[in-house]
């Protein structure tokens, strides 16, 4: 299989080389300078430098386009990543110690560097208990219990 793909890429490598050669071919001419007057040849100049300069011209326009295509792209992945909910945490502050308090590490001892290293535990969060909103309707009608009175004077 390696042999065959090896062989395909060749092969691709070789068709690619000889379109690029037949394209050049095409596109630009071979000169024949050769028997030429001298205001013969100043138009000839002329022609290559306003060839050129079209060129040049449309390669700086697709430069231009692609930058702002791929600044789009950016954008638009930016969107997506806010959409999909990830965000980046935050991070934490971490106090600088003192230099009375810092250690040398030995350079020879990796493990050392580790121990010297602070441990931080995250906080666990408290988790409430999910409860039926409705068992406590009356509880949480607020004001202290003025549904409780509305209800006992509509009766």
């Amino acid at each position: 299989m390696l042999k065959k793909a090896t062989s395909m890429l060749v092969a691709e490598e070789v068709e690619r080389k000889r379109a690029r050669q037949s394209t050049l071919d095409e596109r630009v001419p071979p000169l024949k300078l050769t028997g030429m007057a001298l205001e013969q040849l100043q138009e000839l100049c002329k022609d290559l430098i306003r060839k050129s300069d079209e060129a040049d011209d449309a390669r700086y326009d697709m430069d231009v386009k692609v930058k702002k295509n791929d600044t789009e792209i950016q954008a638009l992945a930016a969107k997506v990543y806010d959409l999909k909910g990830a965000k980046k945490p935050t991070l934490k502050r971490v106090k600088k110690p003192k230099t009375e308090d810092v250690v040398v590490p030995e350079v020879s001892s990796k493990a050392d560097f580790k121990i010297n290293l602070k441990t931080h535990k995250k906080a666990e969060e408290k988790k409430e208990e999910v409860t039926d909103w409705r068992k406590n309707v009356e509880a949480m009608s607020g004001m202290e219990g003025r549904k409780k009175l509305f209800d006992a004077s509509g009766n």
